[in-house]
């Protein structure tokens, strides 16, 4: 890691640093533009209590509970790619013969969602408006929905900046970054609602819980990065080469353990927050309020199962759509690859769909458990959300972290690989 970051500072990855400093640039842009409150609203917002929702919130950095220009954030977007990801499984032939496209069918794909999402932005952004701010007309209502849309139109298109112009994928990093300013806030609260008194057995209390909370923190952080950089590697062989020869290396087909990384459970997470977010159009004491708060949030029985098959089903669903069997199989063919001891064609499809199967079963186990550590810790310690919240946060933060900096390692490995080719050329 450090050996990357000196060669970040050589003078030949010049270009690579301004592409760095361009990422921190946008990013500040993004959380600066959390501190700023919808034009009109005044003190007519109120945002306390928002149980679930506050994961919206810690992704945003903050910016629904200030009711800022991007308190939207990038979830409409997020939502929106959830649906056309799941209209590609041959539901709507449209989206599954663009599916099948290649690169052309995935910019009209990406396309339509960027459109599907600014209509959930909009649709979001009315319900935020009815839901937190106070009175207000219709016309006043659609101007916020208005504002918040924009937010999130200026939030993806700095999240395409940062993906074409900086390091890393944009949107991913923008809900790091809202990640990371409000991680610090997390503490402070939580610091403070362990030690409201000053009886001594509740500070020694207090003190054991919040080094208990750390140390859960850390074992989140050793726990995603394992599973992160963990992966199945199936041996390949080539029928127009020889595996005798000596200093030969083994080629094989690198399967991460997760392959959706920490996508399932944003996608889950974003699922048990619709209901909350419909939840606060209505008043407290509503049927629909009652029972989202009794059956529906991460604290109750019913909604910690939900969300825990929520991210197993979403981990197999981004591990068939990002990994395709069939599609392996005939490349492999096509090249004169095969795996030992499996037949090339429909045995190797079939051998892939297997092995496919059983790692992303212990990934998406190994998800689930790092993601209700925390809130099971929240409901023995009777904490505030903020601990289950922070604790996906912080798996969020990590797995996004790893991808980002895999992305500058290949990029200094591919730089350093063409120096030694030309050098050789030169030679030669």
């Amino acid at each position: 890691m450090f050996a990357t970051i000196k060669q970040i500072f050589t003078p030949q990855n010049k270009d690579l640093r301004r592409r760095i400093y361009f990422t921190f640039f946008m990013l500040f842009i993004f959380k600066l533009g959390t501190t700023i409150v919808v034009p009109g609203v005044k003190d007519s917002v109120d945002t306390n209590g928002l149980g679930f929702l506050e994961l919206l919130n810690v992704m945003g950095g903050g910016a629904l509970s200030q009711f800022s220009i991007f308190a939207l954030g990038v979830s409409p977007y997020i939502s929106a790619s959830i649906i056309t990801s799941i209209l590609q499984w041959d539901i709507i032939p449209y989206f599954s013969e663009l599916a099948k496209q290649g690169q052309t069918g995935r910019n009209k794909i990406n396309r339509i969602t960027r459109y599907l999402g600014i209509i959930m932005a909009f649709i979001q952004g009315l319900i935020y408006s009815y839901a937190f701010v106070k009175g207000g007309q219709l016309i006043d209502h659609l101007t916020y929905a208005t504002i918040l849309t924009a937010g999130t139109a200026l939030c993806l298109w700095m999240g395409d900046q940062i993906t074409r112009r900086g390091i890393g994928n944009g949107i991913s990093l923008i809900i790091m970054a809202g990640i990371i300013a409000s991680i610090p806030t997390m503490f402070v609260s939580l610091w403070n609602e362990l030690f409201t008194t000053a009886s001594t057995q509740a500070m020694a209390l207090g003190v054991t819980k919040f080094i208990l909370f750390v140390i859960i923190y850390i074992a989140i952080l050793v726990g995603v990065v394992f599973v992160e950089t963990s992966e199945r590697r199936i041996p390949i062989q080539y029928a127009n080469k020889s595996t005798n020869a000596y200093g030969k290396q083994q080629s094989y087909i690198p399967l991460k353990l997760n392959v959706g990384g920490v996508m399932p459970v944003i996608f889950a997470s974003m699922l048990l927050s619709i209901p909350s977010l419909i939840a606060k159009v209505f008043s407290k004491n509503s049927g629909l309020n009652l029972f989202v708060n009794k059956y529906l949030v991460t604290t109750s029985l019913t909604g910690f199962i939900i969300y825990m098959v929520a991210i197993f089903i979403f981990a197999y669903f981004y591990a068939h759509m990002q990994l395709k069997p069939d599609e392996m199989s005939d490349t492999l063919n096509k090249n004169g690859g095969f795996i030992p001891g499996i037949r090339p064609g429909k045995e190797t499809s079939t051998y892939l769909k297997k092995v496919i199967t059983n790692i992303t079963t212990v990934g998406a186990l190994s998800l689930a458990i790092i993601a209700g550590i925390p809130i099971i810790f929240e409901a023995v310690s009777s904490l505030t959300t903020k601990v289950s919240i922070g604790g996906t946060g912080l798996l969020i933060v990590v797995g996004v972290s790893l991808e980002a900096y895999r992305q500058l390692e290949s990029e200094l490995i591919s730089r350093s690989f063409k120096k030694q080719h030309t050098r050789r050329r030169r030679h030669s």
